[in-house]
């Protein structure tokens, strides 16, 4: 109640700002209460505007104010889709390919990529970073059961993906033979009684962020001026699986290390641009660092045979 309260009090506050007069509010009310019996064509197309009006206000609301705040009750993806704000597509109207490069400076990854919304791999992005050796399940799993506030840690976003799994610790439970089974290239299925997995989740709690940013970095490529996100993101998984093809509502371009397996990224611009833009397909190997605008490219992944695949990711602005 506390946290509707405030809520309601910056969306008046707002309103006072933008000189939007609240009994406007009132007179709408007290009209749709008056002729909720009515049932003139008239009456209905102006109730039907006011409906429209409303719900384009939330929408807007949601997408300027909302979009990056973890919410008790999330906007269905049909009508996330349906009401996404057009891009301009000239982000990707002169994109032929999803270039391959190494040794560049920050000036030039600013200057070409950054903030253009062109996608891009950089082959050697995560040099120094001793988080190649030493993650892995296994590694996540002790540092996890060995965290001091574990209820902390639940309040961190979790991505169960279809694995049915409900929380990091309990994803994080996993008996050895099915974590290990499908590290086989010639058992891609699994075996009797054993299923893939694959899933993600914010590393938001600063007990265990600490932790982890002992064995990676800031990216060397990003501009000099530019700063990460604090919270980064964990995928990991077997192969046969990934994220379904989507678009994201986060604030920022980001990164997405590849810190073991490899995975294969299909990229497809948003529907307004399907005859001016290309789609893409790019295998992301250990080591790499894809850069992408997930607000702008739907995107899809599959977990690629061999190793178990592991990432991490965050926006930078």
């Amino acid at each position: 109640m506390e946290c509707a309260q405030i809520k309601l009090k910056e969306i008046l506050t707002k309103c006072q700002k933008e000189n939007i007069d609240l009994r406007n509010i009132k007179c709408i009310n007290k009209y749709l209460s008056e002729h909720k019996k009515s049932s003139s064509p008239k009456e209905k197309w102006f109730k039907f505007l006011i409906f429209t009006s409303l719900l384009t206000y939330a929408i807007n609301y949601y997408f300027s104010e909302l979009q990056s705040k973890r919410c008790t009750f999330q906007m269905p993806t049909l009508m996330r889709y349906a009401f996404r704000p057009p891009e301009n597509c000239a982000f990707c109207e002169n994109v032929d390919k999803i270039e391959g490069v190494s040794n560049i400076t920050p000036h030039e990854f600013e200057r070409k990529y950054a903030y253009s919304g062109r996608p891009v791999i950089v082959e050697d992005a995560t040099r120094n970073w001793t988080a190649l050796e030493k993650f892995n399940y296994w590694y996540f799993r002790d540092v996890y059961n060995n965290a001091q506030r574990k209820e902390k840690i639940l309040d961190c976003q979790f991505l169960p993906y279809k694995t049915g799994f409900r929380d990091i610790f309990e994803a994080l439970d996993m008996p050895e033979r099915r974590v290990e089974y499908f590290q086989d290239t010639n058992t891609e299925q699994g075996g009797e009684g054993e299923k893939p997995w694959y899933f993600g989740w914010s590393n938001c709690n600063p007990e265990t962020a600490e932790e982890f940013r002992r064995h990676y970095g800031r990216p060397y490529f990003l501009p000099e001026t530019s700063e990460n996100n604090n919270v980064d993101w964990f995928f990991i998984g077997t192969s046969g699986l990934g994220a379904h093809m989507h678009i994201d509502n986060v604030r920022l371009a980001s990164w997405q290390a590849q810190l073991a397996g490899s995975k294969r990224w299909l990229l497809a611009p948003p529907p307004e641009c399907y005859f001016k833009c290309k789609s893409f397909d790019a295998i992301v190997n250990k080591g790499d660092i894809i850069v992408l605008d997930t607000n702008k490219w739907y995107h899809q992944t599959f977990v690629q045979p061999g190793e178990i695949s592991l990432t991490i990711g965050a926006e930078y602005d």
